[in-house]
């Protein structure tokens, strides 16, 4: 014999509109003197320091630390000629910013920065010389994809460019090459503008990088 499911009483759809609209209204937020009730009470409430508080966790006794070297504030003005290369009308600057060869410990700490990271990223293309025959290059000639194939960077045009353009092209790319903005930190581009220039002098003179 089949059974058939029992219809919920009228007591029972009395209660449910009556406790419905009261459980409703307790979840609109009225103001409470009774303390919140936390469940994860640590998450709630977490030990801090205050602006300017000290602290005996550090030796000189202050809760707010001093930045490292060679870090800067988000609130820091931005400088044009390190960002983009260019100066405040737009033109390209002419030579790798002082500041950015201040930080990095001079000209040659610079250069040598600059040799590693063309090393990872622009030797596959741009070979260790800068002659344009990088690995990935050589082999673009070989399957006749002569489109894919790296510009030397001993080229006059090249050569004779501001240093704040060979920045640009790094940063933001050019034909076949992409954009290294968000691969290559601002300082690393610099420096591999410096490596760049160091590279094209001593090839122009014969000598070994």
């Amino acid at each position: 014999m089949a059974s058939h499911p029992v219809a919920p009483g009228r007591g029972f759809l009395f209660a449910l509109c009556v406790a419905l609209p009261m459980v409703l209204g307790a979840c609109r937020g009225q103001p409470s003197g009774e303390p919140p009730v936390v469940v994860i009470r640590n998450m709630h409430d977490q030990p801090r320091y205050d602006p300017q508080a000290g602290s005996g966790l550090f030796e000189d006794g202050r809760a707010m630390r001093p930045l490292p070297k060679g870090t800067l504030p988000r609130e820091a003005p931005i400088l044009v000629e390190v960002a983009h290369g260019t100066t405040e009308t737009g033109d390209w600057v002419l030579e790798i910013p002082r500041p950015v060869v201040a930080r990095a410990g001079g000209p040659e700490r610079l250069v040598q920065r600059g040799q590693q990271r063309y090393g990872i990223y622009c030797a596959p293309c741009h070979g260790a010389a800068g002659d344009g025959k990088g690995v990935v290059s050589v082999r673009a000639a070989e399957v006749g994809a002569a489109a894919l194939q790296a510009t030397t960077l001993h080229d006059e045009r090249i050569r004779h460019i501001p240093d704040g353009q060979l920045f640009g092209t790094i940063s933001n790319g050019i034909r076949n090459m992409p954009a290294y903005r968000h691969s290559i930190p601002t300082e690393d581009r610099w420096a591999i503008v410096a490596f760049v220039r160091a590279l094209q002098l001593t090839q122009s003179k014969g000598l070994t990088p």
